[in-house]
């Protein structure tokens, strides 16, 4: 057996721009994948030690740069677990409608981008933005930013939202019900994505198990896991909504997993707008009112559009003394290394873009 070394990336358009793959083939049949990280490498955890506790978020949020507000929620619920802070009840719902909606906006960049991925499908890709646009209108409207947020406060919100904002958003989402199913019936019928995804990087559920890998790459798999139900923050225990699965574990099941999860985050938005109570949803200013009492732990865990995010804070006067990240994108990177073997080099590239990677999250 002729083993060929070959360098995919870290400059390849299909390799999410700065990440580096190390491929041995045996003709075209793919028989080891390494993947080589630290191109984009930011040192966040170790400049939230040199910062106060609020002049972080904006950091969390270039991690994943297309679910900012899960990465800002995460780090400060972290802060306000570590601080002893109630989040006032309001705040919970308004955080559970927008994180939902970030959601929403990260697996429409996922659909559109999968079609490119497999270097056909331009149409989907146009529709995806143009339909994703409109979920950035409602986060732009309630943040006052279109791309990094930076609207959690200690305790709460920055702002409240804004007048008519749940008739807007449900307008949105009856639209994005109908589009959804456009997306199934004008992808499904391509016999090309069936060949390129179907039976292509299968990942076992005991392998992604002992992976550790989470999200949608792990339910795709049949693993019923998920930090809203398994955990439940905030009101997500007072929601009806369901875990949804897969069990074939490839290209495919990944794709479909998440349309499927987009319904259910408009089933959850809708559910969390009737059951909201009026009252104060305003957090603490960004200076904090007292001291804590010093090396104060809290961890806490999210479930993000790409897998479980954890926070691992280690509270001092005025500013983290230590905080480390579980990423998921980091973790699901790994996975790589198994899915790939034994498929041809053209559908690495359709599998590496199932994993929704974002090199930000991964480089963190």
């Amino acid at each position: 057996m002729a083993i060929t070394r070959i360098n995919i990336g870290p400059v390849h358009p299909s390799t999410h721009g700065v990440l580096q793959l190390v491929v041995d083939l045996d003709g075209d049949t793919i028989e080891r994948v390494d993947p080589h990280i630290g191109y984009l490498h930011r040192g966040v955890e170790k400049l939230t030690e040199t910062r106060m506790y609020m002049q972080n978020p904006p950091y969390m949020e270039k991690l994943d740069y297309l679910a900012p507000m899960s990465y800002d929620e995460a780090y400060v619920s972290a802060v306000e677990k570590a601080l002893g802070i109630e989040v006032k009840e309001r705040a919970m719902y308004i955080r559970v409608i927008l994180l939902e909606l970030q959601r929403i906006a990260s697996h429409l960049f996922f659909i559109g981008t999968v079609g490119n991925d497999l270097g056909q499908m331009f149409t989907l890709f146009m529709w995806a933005y143009m339909d994703r646009d409109k979920v950035l209108d409602l986060l732009q409207e309630a943040t006052g930013s279109r791309m990094f947020y930076v609207n959690m406060r200690l305790g709460g919100m920055l702002s409240d939202l804004p007048p008519d904002f749940e008739e807007r958003t449900l307008e949105t989402l009856d639209y994005m019900e109908k589009r959804i199913k456009e997306y199934e019936s004008f992808i499904e019928k391509n016999p090309v994505f069936h060949e390129r995804m179907k039976n292509i990087g299968i990942l076992s559920p005991e392998k992604a198990l002992d992976l550790g890998v989470t999200g949608p790459v792990l339910r795709a798999s049949g693993v019923q896991y998920d930090v809203r139900k398994n955990s439940p923050y905030y009101v997500y225990d007072k929601l009806h909504f369901e875990i949804k699965i897969l069990t074939k574990g490839d290209n495919f099941a990944r794709y479909k997993l998440r349309l499927l999860e987009m319904r259910e985050s408009i089933r959850l938005i809708k559910e969390a707008f009737k059951s909201m109570p009026a009252g104060d949803a305003l957090g603490m200013p960004v200076k904090l009112r007292s001291p804590p009492t010093k090396n104060r732990i809290a961890c806490v865990s999210r479930e993000a559009p790409k897998g479980e995010v954890m926070m691992y804070l280690v509270a001092d006067d005025q500013k983290p003394y230590r905080l480390s990240i579980r990423s998921p994108n980091f973790i699901n990177l790994m996975a790589i290394m198994h899915m790939a073997k034994g498929l041809r080099t053209a559908d690495l590239f359709a599998t590496l873009g199932t994993l929704d990677l974002v090199m930000g999250c991964v480089d963190k």
